[in-house]
C-alpha cells in the first residue's frame, strides 16, 4: 500500500506553492510599507501559552495538539500566533523599547486538530500581525487599513469589513453579567458547547454556529459601552473613514478568542462562489493578555489571516496569472562528451542565468521539444563543431534568431539580447 499523508495536510506542489509564495512576499511588503519587523517563533510552546483560565474557545478546548515529554512538560503545537508573539515580547524584553508600539509580522505554519474541509485543515499557514505597546484608535484604524489594501492589491475585490466594540474590561464585565441572566432562561435550548460557555464566556453564544440564528439569540441584550468605550469606538470609526476603509458595524461579532476586548473586527468575501467559508481574516485588541502572560500592563492589537483560505478565495476572482515553468536557457548537447556543456552551465548560473540542460543524450528533436515545454527563452547549441571552436550556436526562441558566438563573449551577448528586447 502506497503511503498517503495525514488528514488534514496538503502537499503544496509548484502550481500552488506559486501563488503562496506572491502572497508570502506581498504581505512581507505590506510589513515594510507599515514598519512592521518579522518575527519566527518556536512550533511549539508550553501549553500554558496558549492555554489561558476560564478560555471556552474551541481552538483551546478542543483543537490543541498537545503532548508531554518524559511525562513532564506539557507542550502544545502552534495553533495562533498571538500568544506565541506575546510571549517572546515579554521573554525579549521588547517593552523597554523607547519607541512603542512594538510592530511585529509572521508568516507561520499553525496546527488545529479540527473538521478538515476545503480551506480549513490541521496543518495551515497564518500570516498576520502585532501591534504592542499603545492603546490608540489610530492604530486600530491603520491595523484593519493594512489587512484591508493587502487584499485590495492582491486583486480582490467582494470585501466587506465588519467590526464592533466589546468596550473595556467595565462594559465588557456588565455585559456579560447581563447575558448570563438572560441565557439562563434559554439554558436548555442551547447547544452543548454553549451550556458550557454560559458562564465563562456568553458572548461566544452571539455568534455561535449552532445558536446564532435562533430567535432568542437575535434578541439577546446588545452592549452597552460606556462613555470611554463609545468615544474610543467613534474615533476608530473616523479614522477608518479618513483612511477610505469601507465598513459595517456588527453588533453579533466577538472573534472567537476570549482575549478581546473594544475593537474587533473581520473582513469577509461576499463572492457567492465561497460558501460559507467566507470570512478572510479577522483580529481584535487585547486589554489584558499581556499582562495576564506576566508582562507589563501595556496594550496590543493584531489579525492574522489563513494563507492556504485566501488562495482559495483569490483563485474564485481570478486574480492569479496561470503557472508557468519558466527558464533562460536550455542548453542541448549533441556532443559525446558533456563536459564542454557542463562549463557552459556553471557560467549561465554564475551570471543568474537559470539554466538547465539535457542530461539524456537524446535526439535534437526531443532536446528542442523539453525546452519549448521548460519555457526557454534561448536554447544553446553544443555539438562537435562547436566544441572544437569554444563556440555556442545560440537561438532566441522569440525572435527566431540564431547566431554562433565565442563562449567568452556568451553572457555580454544574452545581456545584450534582454537589453534590447526591453526598450
Amino acid at each position: 500500500m502506497a503511503y498517503q499523508k495525514v488528514k488534514g495536510t496538503f502537499d503544496l506542489l509548484a502550481k500552488d506553492l506559486y501563488k503562496f509564495n506572491l502572497l508570502n512576499d506581498l504581505f512581507r511588503h505590506f510589513l515594510d510599507l507599515y514598519g512592521y519587523s518579522e518575527i519566527k517563533t518556536p512550533v511549539f510552546e508550553f501549553t500554558d501559552v496558549f492555554k489561558k483560565d476560564n478560555d471556552t474557545s474551541d481552538m483551546v478546548t478542543k483543537e490543541m495538539y498537545t503532548f508531554s515529554v518524559n511525562n513532564k512538560d506539557s507542550l502544545t503545537l502552534r495553533p495562533e500566533g498571538t500568544a506565541g508573539v506575546i510571549r517572546s515580547f515579554i521573554e525579549n524584553k521588547m517593552y523597554a523599547d523607547p519607541e512603542l508600539p512594538i510592530k511585529l509580522g509572521y508568516i507561520e505554519e499553525m496546527f488545529r486538530h479540527e473538521n478538515a474541509q476545503k480551506g480549513r485543515q490541521r496543518q495551515f499557514t497564518q500570516m498576520g500581525i502585532e501591534c504592542i505597546g499603545d492603546k490608540n484608535p489610530l492604530i486600530d484604524a491603520e491595523v484593519i487599513a493594512l489587512g484591508y489594501f493587502f487584499l485590495k492589491t492582491i486583486g480582490l475585490n467582494d470585501l466587506k469589513v465588519l467590526i464592533n466594540s466589546l468596550g473595556d474590561n467595565d462594559s465588557r464585565l456588565k455585559y456579560k453579567e447581563e447575558l448570563i441572566e438572560y441565557f439562563s432562561q434559554y439554558k436548555d435550548e442551547l447547544c452543548f458547547d454553549c451550556q458550557n460557555r454560559l458562564l465563562k464566556n456568553p458572548l461566544r453564544i452571539l455568534d455561535c454556529k449552532n445558536d446564532a440564528n435562533k430567535e432568542f439569540v437575535k434578541n439577546a441584550p446588545k452592549m452597552k459601552l460606556s462613555k470611554e468605550s463609545e468615544e474610543y469606538f467613534d474615533l476608530v470609526k473616523h479614522y477608518l473613514d479618513v483612511l477610505n476603509v469601507p465598513y459595517e458595524v456588527n453588533d453579533k461579532l466577538v472573534r472567537g478568542l476570549d482575549y478581546y476586548t473594544d475593537t474587533v473586527f473581520e473582513v469577509i468575501s461576499t463572492n457567492e462562489a465561497n460558501g460559507a467559508q467566507s470570512t478572510i481574516f479577522g483580529g481584535g485588541r487585547y486589554d489584558n493578555l499581556i499582562k495576564e502572560m506576566g508582562g507589563p500592563d501595556i496594550s496590543g492589537i493584531g489579525f492574522a489571516i489563513g494563507v492556504e483560505r485566501l488562495i482559495i478565495l483569490a483563485d474564485a476572482e481570478n486574480v492569479f496569472d496561470e503557472y508557468k515553468k519558466e527558464i533562460d536557457c536550455y542548453v542541448i548537447n549533441l556532443y559525446e562528451n558533456p563536459d564542454y556543456a557542463l562549463e557552459v552551465l556553471e557560467d549561465l548560473r554564475n551570471n543568474s542565468y537559470k539554466a538547465e540542460m539535457d542530461y539524456y543524450s537524446r535526439s535534437l528533436k526531443a532536446q528542442f521539444k523539453s525546452s519549448d515545454r521548460k519555457n526557454a527563452r534561448f536554447v544553446l547549441i553544443i555539438g562537435e563543431d562547436e566544441v572544437n571552436s569554444n563556440t555556442i550556436t545560440l537561438k532566441d526562441s522569440l525572435t527566431k534568431a540564431q547566431e554562433t558566438i565565442k563562449h567568452e563573449e556568451l553572457i555580454d551577448r544574452l545581456d545584450q539580447l534582454l537589453e534590447d528586447y526591453y526598450e
